[in-house]
């Protein structure tokens, strides 16, 4: 079998005692690196109201890390369309190809949608990431299981985070007042349409994206489930992402789900998948555990509906009290990190890929 392509996603992390600023330059000097090793792509995630997580504005972090490097490919893991527009997107994005040609990818993301939806309701009792579906879809197990020496643990539920004031309080402030986003389907389809050059609104009016149209940006869907994003990738002939990092209980369901749907276009004539993992590596399994210690605590503070902390040092970590809710309230994330020396977890990335099908692999790594 040959080499499976391995990618890095990037957070932009800001540790404990450290800086916005000291993070955003870590960020350019980890893709320098990250290029100089051979990895295929460096993607830069969107997070907001975070304040151990920089990466707020991936179009711009893109274009220093872009500046910066010569040859990798760089783009968004994932831009939030739920509150951009299709023509604000291609603008940014077009811009970013118009300097930097055949390097460009566009992640569009549904998480920004589905927070306002989700703020909408009443709290829901789906699986964290997940989106909604039509009915008659298959639900994922909820009872834990090992596929081919894969984890796939209980689905993890978010009724708690939806109710949440903090989760309110991110959906008033990246919309303006009233504004409700489009479906998800029609924001992609005006965004390919803008891109190739052949927009018309209902009543048959043009409208061309400038920079943007003509632009060689491959653009990707991600997704956490079995839901419209893997639907519409595989539909419309797009790459998908899927998230074992963030939802491994679905990851199984939205690899599968895109296969399913998957129609050849001018994009790719097959299907294409890249599977994220969380990952910590150091030369001997006990060092890589110990620069993963402060991660439970750092997944808690997201899952606790406070928003990420910056990073924990270990010895911050160990002096954390913990109850068993806090324990269950982690517990498939953290045994699902890819925590040790580099055989350890190379071994442990081949049974992901073997399992998921991955044609590619997306790794991420927070330590201090």
């Amino acid at each position: 079998m040959s080499a499976t392509p391995l990618s890095i996603l990037d957070l932009s992390p800001v540790p404990a005692g450290g800086t916005v600023a000291g993070a955003l330059r870590n960020t350019v000097d980890l893709a320098r690196q990250a290029e100089q090793f051979g990895y295929h792509r460096y993607w830069l995630a969107e997070h907001h109201l975070a304040a151990g997580v920089a990466s707020s504005a991936p179009a711009v972090l893109i274009g220093q890390v872009a500046a910066a490097t010569s040859a990798i490919r760089v783009g968004s893991g994932a831009v939030q369309v739920g509150h951009r527009t299709a023509l604000g997107v291609v603008e940014e994005f077009g811009t970013l190809d118009a300097l930097y040609p055949g390097r460009i990818d566009l992640g569009l993301g549904r998480s920004g949608q589905r927070r306002t939806e989700l703020a909408a309701e009443a709290p829901g009792t789906g699986p964290a990431g997940a989106e909604s579906s039509p009915a008659g879809d298959p639900a994922p197990p909820t009872e834990e299981r090992v596929v081919g020496g894969l984890l796939i643990p209980p689905p993890f539920w978010y009724a708690h985070l939806v109710g949440s004031p903090r989760f309110a309080l991110a959906s008033a402030l990246l919309h303006q007042p009233g504004a409700q986003p489009p479906p998800f389907a029609g924001q992609v389809a005006d965004i390919l349409a803008l891109l190739r050059g052949d927009y018309r609104d209902a009543d048959g009016l043009d409208a061309h994206a400038v920079p943007g149209e003509g632009a060689g940006v491959q653009v990707w869907l991600l997704g956490s489930s079995g839901g419209e994003s893997a639907r519409l990738a595989g539909a419309l002939g797009l790459p998908f992402a899927a998230n074992y990092h963030v939802s491994p209980a679905t990851v199984l369901e939205a690899v599968a789900t895109y296969r399913a749907a998957f129609r050849p276009s001018a994009a790719l004539n097959r299907p294409y998948v890249s599977v994220s993992a969380d990952v910590v590596v150091a030369d001997t399994d006990a060092r890589a555990r110990r620069l993963a210690s402060p991660y439970p605590a750092w997944v808690r503070s997201i899952r606790g509906g406070g928003g990420a902390i910056p990073f924990p040092s270990p010895e911050r970590a160990a002096a954390d009290t913990w109850t068993d809710a806090d324990r269950d309230l982690v517990d498939d994330r953290v045994r699902t990190q890819f925590v040790g020396a580099p055989d350890t977890v190379t071994e442990r990335l081949r049974v992901l890929r073997d399992v998921t099908g991955a044609d590619e692999l997306l790794v991420t790594t927070i330590t201090h």
